[in-house]
């Protein structure tokens, strides 16, 4: 009889032993199916509300918002600036046309030319205020002193050239004189500071005309904007440096934008300030309620997983495979999260621009260009769930790392092509004047772009460049067209038709799909000891 109870006893422990962890290896396995569900699937599961997926909708709605508004802020600025640039080129530059010769604005040729172009610039600096249509002025100092005009002239120290006897006698040294400007005293300037103005010119490096002015952007009050007071400092350059008889002039702009001192305006344009920065803190709320929300759930994934890696470990004594660790962490998440720290710093940007603290454009337009970039690629996640959709998203995951290493390779062959264009058809080709201008013709051509232009655009002085240049081209576009892009597709073609494959025949199971997708077999209370070891061996099986 005692040994009757004794043996009782022992199979409700062992039973009891079995039954729990059944009990725990079943809630487990629904956690996790829980957290592969979609949104859809967790609200029909447990009637949970998809708070990540509302925000990022909302979210999406909102940085596109904030993008567009920004954006048609900033072209009128954009265009403010390039108009103003556009118009003080015609103001100082004597015989603008209003383009561009290559990468300098005019070009002249003889002495007279230089310095009647010299002097056209202080003749029209002096009258500024009488020939500007714009709502612009000399710039003042604290004092309300106008700031001058400054001059200044670069040349080698000393020199003699006599070209037709092939001698010269230079002092590398450069030396600069500057004189200074007053536009109230332009009659009189000139005649007094007339030997500066006797220049030597194959002594002449450049000349370099420097001065101030300030304007106000009015035409931000057609979108209720309030105007931006701007500084331009102005240089004009003659350069000299190649002493060829050929004397380029430049003519640089840099605008600082502030907010004015003193303004005045009626109507709506100091509300509409207000409106746009309650609507850009709502902008950092949400997204910072977006990145707590996916930290929440990257911290909730790395628990599961080890839960997940320790129950595996302690019932089949090994690791979980890295597949299935990379399945617990989602990269969309920490795509969320940098694309809400973005735009959080874009915004807080746009703020201190709006409230005129700040008038860095282009940093805050790269954040939150960034931001709005990632946002809407993060929508692909949840398209991800549907099946049509998602063969995008398992294609590029699947042909990525082949694609990158056949890059790799490629783009040695590419830079090899790029110094050797560089270096050998610079001189005779516009295209091929720089390492930037190299890789984007080349570039272009790979894409089957402008290529009749390219061969005819070359100087066929040199035979021997010509017929380099013959060889060199054909043989990169037949390489990098008919090889290297063709091997480009085929990569991701091939991943494209194993994902359909694998759709219509089944994805190979790993671990963590066979623990979800296959029931435990339910052990009997009846047996022995061994019941146990019996039903995890079972389950080991069927995990590898």
């Amino acid at each position: 009889m005692e040994l009757f109870s004794r043996y009782l006893d022992r199979s409700n422990s062992v039973s009891s032993v079995i039954t729990h962890d059944i009990m725990k290896e079943e809630n487990l396995r629904d956690d996790l199916r829980y957290y592969f569900m979609s949104p859809c699937e967790k609200y029909r599961a447990r009637r949970h509300i998809p708070w990540k997926m509302g925000v990022q909708i909302l979210k999406i709605i909102m940085v596109t918002t904030q993008l567009v508004l920004f954006g048609l802020n900033n072209q009128l600025v954009v265009s403010y600036k390039e108009e103003n640039t556009m118009a003080l080129k015609h103001l100082f530059l004597k015989g603008y046309s209003g383009v561009d010769e290559d990468d300098y604005s005019v070009a002249v040729y003889t002495k007279h030319d230089v310095y009647e172009s010299l002097f056209y610039v202080m003749d029209q600096y002096s009258q500024l205020g009488q020939l500007s249509v714009g709502p612009i002025s000399y710039a003042e100092d604290e004092n309300g002193k106008l700031l001058p005009l400054t001059i200044c002239k670069e040349y080698y120290r000393r020199g003699s050239v006599e070209p037709s006897d092939e001698i010269y006698d230079i002092d590398a040294q450069l030396e600069t004189v500057c004189m200074s400007h007053d536009p109230n005293t332009a009659n009189l300037w000139r005649a007094e500071n007339s030997s500066f103005f006797n220049l030597d010119f194959y002594r002449l490096v450049d000349i370099k005309i420097t001065f101030q002015l300030k304007g106000i952007n009015l035409q931000t009050v057609r979108s209720r904007e309030l105007p931006d007071c701007y500084s331009f400092f102005v240089t004009i350059t003659f350069d000299n440096q190649c002493h060829s008889g050929k004397v380029k002039l430049f003519l640089d702009i840099d605008a600082e934008s502030s907010a004015c001192r003193d303004w005045k305006i009626s109507g709506t344009a100091q509300k509409n300030t207000h409106y746009l920065l309650v609507f850009d803190a709502f902008v950092i709320l949400m997204c910072l309620t977006s990145a707590v929300l996916c930290t929440r759930s990257i911290i909730l994934a790395v628990r599961l997983l080890q839960r997940f890696s320790r129950f595996f470990h302690e019932n089949f004594n090994r690791k979980v495979c890295e597949d299935d660790q990379r399945e617990f962490l989602n990269g969309w998440y920490l795509l969320v999260i940098v694309s809400d720290l973005f735009a959080i710093i874009g915004s807080i940007l746009k703020m201190e621009i709006q409230a005129k603290n700040l008038t860095n454009y282009d940093v805050c337009s790269i954040f939150l260009g960034t931001s709005t970039l990632l946002v809407w690629v993060g929508v692909i996640r949840y398209l991800g769930y549907f099946q049509k959709y998602n063969v995008l998203i398992l294609t590029m995951k699947a042909a990525f790392p082949k694609v990158l290493r056949f890059c790799c390779c490629a783009g040695m062959i590419y830079l090899g092509y790029t110094f050797c264009g560089w270096i050998v058809l610079g001189p005779y080709h516009e295209k091929f004047e720089g390492l930037s201008l190299v890789a984007e013709c080349l570039f272009s051509l790979l894409n089957g772009d402008d290529m009749f232009t390219t061969f005819a655009q070359l100087k066929d002085k040199n035979t021997l460049v010509w017929l380099f240049s013959r060889a060199y081209l054909y043989s990169f576009i037949s390489l990098f067209i008919y090889m290297v892009l063709s091997l480009f597709i085929a990569l991701i073609t091939d991943a494209y038709e194993t994902i359909k494959s694998y759709q219509k025949n089944g994805f190979p199971q790993t671990d963590l799909q066979k623990f979800l997708h296959e029931p435990t077999e339910l052990p009997n209370i009846e047996e022995s000891d061994q019941t146990d070891v019996s039903v995890r061996h079972s389950v080991l099986c069927y995990c590898q």
